[in-house]
């Protein structure tokens, strides 16, 4: 793949960023998109009368429709919320059959805080040895109660990819829905919801190279529209009256209040910048970096790996003797960026048995560079602990 770091004016001056799995660095053209849109093109949306209004929501609604084919849906089907946090909240609480959801050992905690909150029976699944989704487990855990089965694509930590196809049959099965935590395979794997046999897909816009406050919740058709709203005002409205109101049809009977207008037509020029290259070839390059780097971690005899080794983008380890926060801070006066901690995945640490982790991610924009740079670091910190 030709690399186009020139195109991300935040790695300017030589930085080694390898904590895309948190938040991808920006193109010119997205932050251009959401310069035009906050600037030149401002105006709002849906209710304006006025050309620039009229104008607004087309490319509003068009950005929408761009969401949607990077992941195989229907404009009709894409959800703008806040984030993936967001999505994943709207579902725990408007799904109208709350029973019991499986979730995982390994999930974010986005994807664990809001079913308890929402008063869902949660179970886990375990994991296999190398750090995937135990489906024969689930198999054996599901039963008639539960009514939704919520996985991570891809995990934060580990970087291991679900097996979607089967985990879409489990659930089916016993009449489930499942909904996948995208955010880290939204840019780095191709995704078609259609094939993958997913019911709900929640993703957001800063990790696939886009602006943060959007995401996008994914849900087949009919079953949005089986769903009540979940908050109220501004343009998720038919009809108000004191006494009765009636909504509009999803998915806009979802997103209550003025929406994030800049923010989505950064997130279609995102999905139309990611589109362009092809996640194909941007998964080919990050499994590339991801064998390198797991290569030369494995010649060292201080550094624990986790994860399976073909893992999506992401690689996560401890040092012998040296807290990921401390490795963190010296690869930083390196100018190398990694993430050190829990990764909002405290339950995947206490099965891990550590209480943080060391994590590289990478984006379209990593190379070779980047890899070497985090082994001088990760040299140096041994020579500092001994």
């Amino acid at each position: 793949m030709n690399l186009r770091r020139e195109e991300f004016p935040g790695l300017a001056g030589g930085w080694h960023y390898l904590d895309s799995a948190a938040t991808a660095q920006k193109p010119q053209s997205v932050i251009d998109a959401c310069t035009a849109a906050l600037g030149r093109d401002y105006a709002t949306v849906h209710r304006g009368v006025y050309a620039r209004s009229a104008e607004m929501t087309l490319a509003f609604e068009a950005a929408r429709g761009k969401v949607a084919a990077l992941i195989g849906g229907r404009a009709d089907e894409i959800v703008f919320t806040r984030g993936a946090t967001e999505a994943i909240n709207l579902l725990a609480y408007s799904w109208p059959r709350k029973g019991r959801v499986l979730l995982s050992q390994l999930e974010h905690h986005s994807n664990i805080v809001p079913w308890q909150l929402a008063g869902w029976q949660v179970d886990v699944c375990p994991l296999t040895a190398d750090g995937r989704i135990d489906l024969d487990a689930a198999e054996a855990m599901l039963t008639r109660e539960h009514t939704m089965v919520a996985f991570a694509h891809v995990s934060n930590v580990l970087g291991s990819v679900l097996d979607v196809p089967r985990a879409a049959d489990l659930a089916h099965r016993v009449g489930a829905m499942l909904l996948l935590d995208g955010c880290q395979a939204a840019a780095r794997l191709p995704v078609d919801v259609a094939a993958l046999g997913c019911d709900f897909y929640a993703f957001s816009a800063h990790k696939l190279y886009g602006p943060t406050g959007i995401g996008a919740l994914w849900g087949r058709a009919e079953l949005l529209d089986a769903m009540p709203p979940w908050q109220g005002g501004g343009a998720m409205i038919d009809r108000v009256t004191f006494a009765k109101t009636t909504y509009a049809p999803s998915p806009q009977r979802f997103e209550a209040g003025t929406p994030a207008i800049v923010e989505a037509i950064g997130f279609g020029a995102a999905a139309d910048y990611v589109g362009a290259i092809g996640l194909d070839s941007i998964h080919a390059h990050e499994a590339g970096l991801v064998a390198a780097l797991r290569h030369a971690l494995r010649q060292r005899n201080d550094v624990t790996l986790f994860g399976p080794e073909q893992s999506a983008g992401i690689v996560s380890f401890v040092m012998d003797g040296v807290h990921p926060h401390d490795l963190g801070t010296i690869l930083d006066e390196e100018g190398v960026a990694i993430r050190a901690g829990h990764h909002c995945a405290q339950p995947l640490m206490d099965h891990l048995g550590v209480p943080a982790t060391a994590r590289a991610s990478f984006g379209l924009y990593s190379d070779e560079s980047d890899i070497a740079a985090l082994l001088r670091g990760i040299e140096r910190t041994r020579r500092i602990f001994g």
